[in-house]
């Protein structure tokens, strides 16, 4: 396969479970157990233990829900202040291989280690040093992906969880691409699957059957996405210091809702979520913004912009209620979304750093 662009090696480095694991390592009497950080009266799920997954227990998913699925479950309160601490001692690891590491959250970060601290020209041996160095320090088991860019790596790193890694060589990506199936491909949601396999696109050689001008039509400007990555192409950099301007939680529902009890259930448990994640990068922000999609696909968006930064699910959850009142229509509503920009990380001056080196061997 020939790419026509500069091939770099990429690690996306991907902790196990790390919530739930970080708090099975802490209490011993927790491990084996089926636990879910967060939840509680209400709540969502943060995180879910392996043991908890296999009964269907997912992050993000309401309480009740939980404990329905798995009536065994445990619930622990999350403690952000240790997850941080621990994700900093995972990134000390990184940085002892390259500059260039970009965190995309407590738990997980691409790395570009075409050129590295250590000349070591095998990215799968990188990969496993690191992986190694991390269950030394903090007891903790991290999975990984190689490959040539961001993309390729994101999906390889999933193929062997928990605790495994999987390099995806150059010369096997285009086979690699075409047996995929498309919901293993980053980017491809539940509804976008469903309405791929509607249309009889079930694998990657599904998708590369289709052409940009297709993609387009059915996806909107997505269609260019799943065109060029199925091929390969994710011209993506690695950006080290990525300032994060918004951050958005949203659920489309599997049944249209109407009812205004549901309506507020879900705008709790979505503040819930959005307070959850900004917690773990220690971000706050000043504008909400409430996302309604109703049943016959139009859009309505309002926000509200305070003086000071937000600072608890309760005000995340008054104001989404406020932005829900001024909606203009009374339809059945298909998703819900809470986003937040104003951001304090707006505040620090962003640098750009972008290496183009050629590619040599993975393995």
């Amino acid at each position: 396969m020939d790419f026509p662009f500069p091939l770099r090696k990429i690690i996306h480095v991907d902790m196990d479970a790390f919530y739930a694991s970080v708090e099975q390592h802490d209490d011993p009497s927790l491990r084996g157990k089926a636990i879910a950080v967060g939840g509680g009266h209400r709540g969502v799920v943060s995180a879910a233990s392996y043991e908890a997954r296999k009964f269907g227990v997912r992050s993000a998913m309401p309480s009740k829900t939980a404990k329905e699925k798995c009536p065994h479950l445990i619930f622990v309160p999350p403690r952000f202040a240790r997850y941080k601490e621990i994700s900093k001692k995972i990134r000390e690891i990184f940085y002892e291989y390259t500059d260039l590491v970009e965190p995309l959250s407590l738990d997980e970060a691409y790395l570009d280690v075409t050129e590295n601290k250590k000349s070591i020209e095998s990215a799968n041996q990188i990969a496993k040093e690191i992986r190694q160095k991390i269950f030394e320090q903090t007891g903790l088991t991290a999975s990984a992906g190689i490959s040539i860019n961001k993309f390729l790596a994101k999906v390889a790193s999933d193929i062997n969880k928990p605790n495994g890694q999987k390099t995806i060589h150059p010369d096997k990506i285009e086979k690699f691409l075409e047996d995929l199936p498309v919901e293993k491909f980053y980017g491809v949601g539940k509804v976008t699957a469903n309405k791929m396999f509607s249309l009889a696109i079930f694998k990657g050689k599904d998708l590369k059957n289709r052409s940009l001008e297709d993609l387009t039509r059915l996806f909107g400007k997505s269609g260019a996405y799943y065109y060029n990555v199925v091929r390969g192409i994710h011209l993506s950099e690695v950006k080290p210091h990525r300032i994060q301007k918004s951050v958005a939680v949203e659920r489309t529902f599997f049944e249209d809702l109407f009812d205004e009890q549901q309506i507020n259930e879900k705008l709790q448990n979505l503040s819930e979520e959005l307070h959850n994640r900004l917690q773990r990068n220690n971000i706050f922000g000043r504008s909400l913004t409430l996302k309604i999609k109703y049943k016959d696909f139009s859009l309505f968006t309002r926000s509200f912009t305070k003086e000071e930064y937000f600072s608890s699910p309760e005000q995340y959850f008054t104001t989404a209620k406020k932005l829900w009142e001024l909606r203009p229509f009374d339809k059945a509503v298909r998703l819900l979304g809470l986003s937040l920009s104003h951001l304090n990380t707006e505040e620090k001056k962003q640098i750009s750093v972008q290496l183009k080196i050629p590619f040599e061997d993975f393995e």
